[in-house]
């Protein structure tokens, strides 16, 4: 089974990167053999050749931007939101593979409705595309005319100005220009999202029109609610135009000169002889009252502005929060874009300091993820947050909400600006940031909130494996069932209580019981047993309890009796499987055998299970025990589990 895969997201940043790696864990772990492409912000990587597309036997699009299908027409094509590649890699995979697809055909009315009930927001869709487009050109002219500001400009009474006749005018004169694209690319790829590339020139010409009052006799424009108004206007007058049957003969220029004049001729009259004026008073009234905002009432602007960003990290929420603060931007209003900047970094950072702070509260991994999720915060992705809040997302929600609103009161009340369609430090290192100082006391206070706030919630790790452990390691605990420890027996790692003659990189036994009386043996033959037969009677029983394979190809056999000297671990391989009547229905490959005396077990037990249980849950690691031909190789391995 060949599987392609295309994800993208808005902002082509985090999402788009991390539905591709879920989707291709998944796939691993299933069997399939899947090619990934990425459409983000750099571009497509990973480009499916013709061969690809030839051989494959289905296609997924984990995508909220639109993703050109066009070459897909004959293969069964799974449509869904970026979301569900981050969330539901597998589910994705084994619907492909059950054939409960459709058959991407272009242009057919089936497949459109097909791609709506399977995205459920087409609308939300469209606009994210547009957004993703549009904000490059906020970006750079942001940048642009920040920088032309910091190192060109000279204070007067009316407030920082560049001199006509400087070389900083001209620069700032580029930033200019970007900021003029901003809301045709907005429209016009609404409309390409919508129509396809009989919708982009229509949409263009929408936004340009919306833009610019001039046409309608209005001083001010309609900016990007004409924009947004404009591409779907061009979009759905476009591809209502496609449906239309028409002549052979006129087909073929359909696409590039019917559709588009129409479209722009529909379109841009419908916005100066009807839509526009009306537009652009909303428009207006609209900066105006965000502009005059003053006192309790902005507060309550930056409360929700806060709470938006941190409440999806980077889902629908999030993104109409950010092209708000993004549209007012190219109106000249930074202030609003400053304490959505502010947020925008605090969920991150506030998680990773959270795990610096209090390390009791997370586990090794979750260590890790912090120290990433801090660097990630740093350059304004909050998706950083998004590992945390997936796993414990009634403790963490709350915890980042409270400090992106915190952040964000702040920023406004500090009267920061922000000029970059953008959040995090790195705008100010940019210059980008109007009053620095609040903008970095913003998001320090809304981050020690996060990070207070979590881990006052949070339980500590070894009260979590007693009340609250993950779902595979209760399986694992059921299993082994240990009692109560004690404190007489120092075990910190595998190693200590394994050896080169107590592993067996190929077991011989054809049978659960031929192969625990094999590895009795070598514990026999080690000096760690009294009796062989009395120890085995212990095992047996627990066996009869219920079976010890705990699934994922691993079994963990073990005995507590008095006729164990010394608590001892035996690993044994068996490539071919045998039958241990294992949870998930699985033959054990991976068997590891524990001894403890009986006057020990509590401890020893608990120990052996906190080694055992944490890193036999990693599929590489176990992938890589399976691929062991020696008994150096196995207990280097091993010795890596502490």
């Amino acid at each position: 089974m060949k599987l392609l895969a295309i994800t993208s997201c808005p902002n082509g940043i985090a999402h788009t990167y991390m539905a591709a790696e879920n989707l291709q864990k998944a796939a691993d772990k299933l069997g399939v053999h899947l090619k990934v492409e990425t459409q983000g912000s750099i571009g497509v990587e990973n480009e499916f050749s013709e061969k690809d597309i030839q051989e494959a036997d289905g296609v997924i699009i984990a995508a909220d931007k639109t993703v050109e299908k066009s070459r897909f027409i004959g293969k069964k094509v799974l449509i869904v939101g970026v979301q569900d590649g981050i969330r539901k890699p597998e589910e994705l995979i084994k619907k492909v593979i059950s054939g409960d697809v459709p058959v991407y055909q272009s242009q057919k009315s089936v497949e459109d409705k097909k791609e709506k009930k399977d995205k459920q927001n087409p609308i939300y869709r469209h606009l994210m595309n547009g957004v993703s487009y549009m904000i490059p050109f906020i970006v750079v002219g942001g940048l642009l005319i920040a920088i032309a500001l910091t190192l060109g400009g000279e204070k007067t009474p009316g407030g920082i100005k560049i001199p006509d006749d400087s070389f900083w005018k001209t620069i700032e004169m580029l930033g200019g220009a970007s900021f003029t694209f901003m809301v045709p690319i907005l429209s016009g790829f609404i409309a390409y999202s919508i129509a396809d590339r009989p919708g982009l020139a229509p949409g263009m010409i929408g936004g340009y029109i919306a833009a610019d009052g001039s046409f309608y006799g209005s001083e001010a424009g309609a900016g990007f609610l004409g924009g947004i108004i404009a591409g779907f206007l061009a979009g759905y007058v476009a591809l209502a135009i496609k449906k239309l049957k028409v002549p052979k003969v006129v087909q073929p220029i359909m696409p590039i000169i019917i559709i588009p004049v129409l479209s722009s001729l529909i379109v841009g009259l419908a916005f100066v002889l009807i839509i526009g004026a009306p537009v652009a008073q909303v428009f207006e009234s609209l900066t105006g009252w965000l502009a005059g905002m003053q006192g309790s009432s902005s507060i309550l602007l930056a409360v929700i502005l806060g709470a938006m960003i941190s409440f999806d990290m980077g889902g629908p929420v999030n993104k109409v929060a950010f092209l708000f603060g993004s549209a007012m931007i190219g109106e000249g209003n930074y202030e609003i874009m400053g304490p959505i900047a502010a947020a925008i970094c605090i969920p991150p950072i506030g998680m990773g300091l959270a795990t610096f702070l209090n390390k009791r509260k997370y586990q090794p991994a979750e260590k890790e993820t912090g120290k990433a999720s801090f660097t990630m915060g740093l350059f304004g992705i909050t998706e950083g947050a998004i590992p945390f809040a997936a796993q414990d997302p009634l403790r963490v929600i709350p915890s980042i909400m409270a400090g992106s609103i915190t952040g964000s009161v702040i920023a406004m009340i500090g009267n920061v600006g922000d000029r970059v369609a953008h959040g995090g430090p790195i705008v100010a290192a940019l210059g980008a940031v109007d009053n620095v100082l609040m903008f970095f006391v913003a998001i320090i206070a809304g981050s020690i909130v996060t990070a207070l706030l979590v881990n006052l919630l949070k339980k500590d790790v070894d009260k979590l494996e007693e009340t609250d452990e993950p779902e595979e390691e209760e399986s694992t605990k059921e299993v082994i069932k240990e009692e109560e420890p004690n404190e007489d027996l120092d075990i910190n790692k595998l190693t200590d209580i394994t050896n080169l003659e107590l592993i067996e990189t190929d077991l011989q036994g054809s049978t659960r019981d031929d192969v625990i009386d094999e590895m009795i043996a070598m514990l026999d033959q080690e000096g760690a047993l009294n009796s062989k037969a009395e120890f085995k009677q212990a095992i047996i029983h627990r066996e009869n309890e219920s079976s010890t394979g705990i699934g994922m190809n691993i079994a963990i056999p073990h005995g507590k009796s008095d006729a164990v000297k010394k608590p001892r671990v035996v690993f044994g391989i068996k490539k071919d499987g045998v039958d241990w009547k294992s949870l998930d229905g699985t033959d054990a490959k991976l068997i590891f055998m524990i001894a403890v005396p009986k006057e020990s077990v509590g401890d020893a037990h608990l120990k052996i299970l906190q080694m055992l249980s944490r890193k036999l849950m990693d599929d590489d690691f176990r992938k890589q025990l399976l691929a062991v031909n020696t008994k150096e190789e196995a207990h280097a391995l091993l010795e890596t589990i502490e």
